[in-house]
């Protein structure tokens, strides 16, 4: 599966990331586009979802790889993906909920 490179995070998302894989251990990302949920990206402990063929990777962050499914990544391609943290509950099935924060992802354009 190639690896796209086109998703980044504020540091703020990425020392999240730190504290739940040191709590949960190895984490996925997914963002399905579907309603509700599927329209953020969720956290996940790694091996609670089945990655497949329709999932691209849009690369890394700070080791968690982040997958979209290929339909929502057709509305996506053409922007640069910022993941960040927002105050709110999100997912239920997202690890970060019991927080109070939710990630978020905020896009735009590429140049």
């Amino acid at each position: 599966m190639e690896t796209l490179n086109a998703v980044d995070a504020t540091e703020t998302a990425k020392a999240l990331i730190r504290d739940l894989k040191a709590e949960h251990g190895p984490l996925i990302f997914h963002q399905s586009g579907g309603c509700c949920d599927g329209s953020s990206p969720m956290c996940l402990k790694e091996g609670t979802m089945m990655i497949g063929a329709a999932d691209v990777k849009l690369g890394e962050v700070e080791g968690v790889p982040f997958y979209m499914h290929n339909r929502q990544y057709e509305y996506w391609k053409h922007t640069r993906l910022t993941l960040d943290v927002v105050e709110g509950i999100g997912g239920m099935f997202s690890v970060e909920g019991p927080r109070g924060v939710r990630f978020h992802i905020r896009s735009e354009p590429i140049k």
